[in-house]
């Protein structure tokens, strides 16, 4: 059965059995591998993506959900690298080994899209449920404190493709 799906303003039709989890279309389907599987069970925040603007751990969402919603992978969040929680995640030296960093990434930029000027408490109780084995919370609290507030624009110096969609 082919399944229509909007991931990074790109639509795709893909032949998979509706439960499938949206991670595996994502990652074997669509070859899009910047979205990690962590745990399969919604506990770590490797797999988190966007679902019309919310943070989703797409390891545990069927592919059906998404259908009629659109779909941001940490590759379409800014093909250059320049969103703001992303510059911030640069500008501070963040991760260590990467691997959490997409999901990390998508949950910080989604918890600032709904609340751009957190307070410290906020992004703490925000990040939950992002895990981070090498222990780099403070440097990932840092970071979404300085992305906080500050739009593509506010950072252009930094990155002349702010906005721009990639077509995968």
């Amino acid at each position: 059965m082919a399944i229509s799906l909007t991931v990074n303003g790109q639509s795709y039709d893909v032949d998979v059995p509706p439960e499938m989890p949206l991670l595996w279309v994502l990652r074997d389907v669509l070859g899009m591998t910047g979205t990690k599987y962590g745990c399969g069970i919604a506990q770590c925040g490797a797999c988190t993506v966007h679902v019309d603007g919310q943070a989703v751990r797409s390891c545990v969402a069927t592919v059906e959900s998404a259908v009629g919603k659109t779909v941001t992978t940490i590759e379409g969040l800014d093909p250059e690298g320049n969103h703001p929680v992303q510059v911030a995640w640069r500008e501070l030296n963040v991760p260590q080994c990467g691997f959490c960093q997409a999901g990390q990434i998508m949950q910080a930029a989604s918890l600032l899209s709904a609340n751009p000027s957190p307070d410290d408490q906020q992004i703490a109780d925000g990040m939950t449920g992002n895990i981070c084995r090498c222990g780099c919370y403070q440097r990932i609290h840092d970071a979404v404190s300085s992305a906080a507030g500050r739009s593509p624009e506010q950072i252009a110096s930094k990155s002349p493709a702010a906005g721009r969609q990639e077509e995968v």
